[in-house]
């Protein structure tokens, strides 16, 4: 995605959320959801190092946060992902957990439209927020998130934020 393409993007973002955001908000929020956090769900989780979602499936579990890889492809059910078993839906991740766990946050690497799907189910599984990743852009994910009130990101990538924002790892 070129520079023009992103900007576009963003400006579609702002518009579905009523305006420029407060960038320390917005960084405040994001720096909350990370550290508040302790288990993440990655959809679109793939089992191929050089994809995206391998690497930042990678650096969250090096910083210390518990993954749970979502990809229904048989192969990364049968082999798991970064050496971590993998699960088919996230309602099957959230069911793996003990008693009083939760998801806490669900990254997303799917494509923009499956977004909506997605968001129906991190709010039918409780999750605490909904992260998007960059270039993902979804208003109906939005809106459903916002619905449910869980905390909500979209077009930006958790492994760049972390060192942005001077984050170490999950807090508890």
């Amino acid at each position: 995605m070129d520079e023009q393409e992103r900007a576009r993007l963003r400006a579609a973002i702002e518009a579905a959320e009523g305006g420029a955001p407060d960038p320390a908000a917005a960084d405040a929020l994001m720096r909350r959801m990370l550290t508040e956090s302790r288990t993440i769900a990655i959809v679109g989780a793939s089992p191929r190092p050089d994809r995206p979602s391998h690497g930042v499936l990678r650096t969250l579990a090096a910083a210390g946060w518990q993954i749970l890889p979502i990809n229904p492809m048989p192969e990364a059910l049968r082999d798991g992902v970064a050496g971590l078993p993998c699960f088919p839906t996230l309602r099957a991740a959230a069911a793996s957990l003990p008693a009083g766990e939760r998801i806490d946050l669900v990254d997303v690497f799917r494509r923009s439209e499956e977004c909506e799907e997605v968001a129906r189910d991190a709010v039918a599984i409780g999750a605490g927020g909904l992260w998007l990743q960059l270039g993902v852009i979804s208003p109906a994910a939005l809106k459903i998130a916002a619905e449910a009130g869980m905390d909500f990101v979209q077009d930006r990538c958790p492994a760049i934020e972390i060192p942005r924002l001077g984050i170490t790892g999950p807090s508890r």
